[in-house]
């Protein structure tokens, strides 16, 4: 049947793939990928948002072989650990003291960190004999992982539509989505009615009611979407003024990807809670972590019980040589001082791209970045391209001239590793706009 048929891939057409095959990378340096046939792409999507130190550091090669020689793998379930994990659990928690977290728990990846906030949130209201607060308030757009109950508080409906029914008490609010909201159409000024629609829904479902609401500080998979700089802060003391935890989810945003450390810093907020995956070890091994506050953590601890206060774990919690690589991965980040390597070089991809719209405003509905995480927004003037046509064939022009993106819709969205140099900005935005006359000049 042959590779593409054996392997059932992840979000993959596979009938398509049947007539064409994977692209097989074999591999990677820096920024660059390389597949089988030898051609060299920049990786300008970081390998889904996450290849924040670049590929091929020989400091994580050699920090996951030295583990692996000593301890590849045991439980941490009922009261084990390993060196590496407790090494990494304090260290995260220095990083982590000013965005107010005191307690870090283990998982895989981001999904089931997602699962373990949305658990933890859950049973800290039980605890205290509120078990009536279990809703959770979430956003249109919002991509928060595809357990069942991340994806319940997900908000991009294909991603959810043929899982359902998911977890009741999933209340979803509008985007802070400023190119297209519909909360205020009459006027171009920011009004933060979507802050305000946080409000409504806890009092339109009774506060009494609402455990948490979680949030990515930029809904990354939603397409880019960079909130207005208050946005955040405002919707943190709605929280706080009715007893509903904060969730954030760094998945994305965590380990300098927005120029500084996490999301939740760079807007300026502190979470009950906090989800990381992806940069914690820029993807050379899978982790995910969930961090609390103290009066969370402790909320827990005071419970009479005998055996574990919050019944929940993975086989693969707290893996030492994830443990190893995310040490390894947080000392090149300080060393090298990415995050404000990438707050510099997010500068200059922010006008690049502004540069490229100001020079297609018919085709260009916005172009910006926060940091490395940056987007072209596509439209098609003639309207003759359906939804997504266009972010898609912009996207195989890029790869044909070898630059990988992924597009969301008629979103193109970057998020190239840290370590990108100007030049290779440069050279990644000028594919980009050459892409983009070859979409014109052929419609698509």
């Amino acid at each position: 049947m042959g590779k593409a048929q054996t392997r059932w891939g992840p979000y993959t057409n596979m009938k398509s793939l049947a007539e064409s095959g994977p692209t097989i990378i074999t591999r990677a340096d820096g920024v660059y990928v390389y597949d089988d046939r030898g051609r060299q792409y920049i990786d300008g999507h970081g390998g889904l948002w996450l290849a924040n130190i670049g590929y091929g550091r020989r400091e994580i090669i050699d920090a996951i072989a030295q583990q692996a020689e000593a301890l590849a793998w045991f439980p941490s379930f009922g009261g084990f650990a390993n060196e590496p994990s407790l090494r990494l659990a304090d260290r995260l928690i220095e990083l982590l003291r000013p965005d107010g977290m005191a307690h870090v728990m283990f998982s895989n990846d981001g999904s089931e960190s997602v699962e373990t906030a949305l658990k933890i949130a859950r049973q800290y209201w039980k605890v205290q004999g509120l078990a009536h607060k279990y809703k959770y308030i979430t956003r249109h757009h919002a991509y928060h992982g595809v357990t069942m109950g991340a994806l319940s508080v997900q908000g991009i409906a294909e991603n959810r539509i043929e899982f359902e029914p998911l977890l009741p008490g999933v209340v979803h609010v509008a985007a802070p989505y400023r190119n297209h909201c519909g909360m205020h159409p009459e006027s171009s000024v920011c009004t933060f009615a979507c802050a305000r629609a946080v409000e409504e829904a806890i009092l339109t479902q009774g506060a009494d009611s609402v455990a948490a609401f979680i949030a990515e500080p930029v809904q990354a998979a939603g397409g880019v979407i960079l909130p207005p700089s208050d946005y955040l802060r405002q919707v943190r003391e709605i929280c706080r003024r009715y007893d509903v935890l904060f969730i954030a989810d760094e998945v994305v945003t965590g380990f300098g990807r927005l120029g500084s450390w996490f999301g939740s810093r760079h807007y300026g907020i502190q979470p009950d809670i906090m989800t990381m995956a992806k940069g914690i070890t820029s993807g050379y091994v899978p982790l995910g972590a969930t961090a609390v506050s103290e009066n969370i953590f402790r909320t827990f601890l005071n419970m009479p019980v005998a055996g574990p206060e919050f019944r929940h774990g993975n086989t693969y919690s707290g893996h030492p040589l994830a443990a190893a690589a995310a040490l390894a991965n947080i000392q090149i980040l300080e060393r090298e001082a990415l995050p404000e390597h990438a707050r510099k070089m997010g500068v200059l991809l922010q006008k690049a791209l502004q540069d490229v719209q100001q020079r297609h405003l018919e085709w260009v509905v916005d172009a910006n970045a926060e940091g490395l995480l940056g987007r072209i927004e596509l439209r098609d003037p003639s309207g003759q391209m359906q939804a997504g046509e266009l972010g898609a064939a912009m996207a195989k022009h890029m790869y044909d001239l070898g630059v990988i993106v992924r597009p969301l819709g008629d979103v193109v969205t970057f998020s190239p590793p840290l370590v990108i140099s100007e030049q290779q900005i440069a050279q990644m935005v000028a594919i980009s706009e050459e892409a983009l006359t070859l979409v014109q000049a052929h419609g698509g």
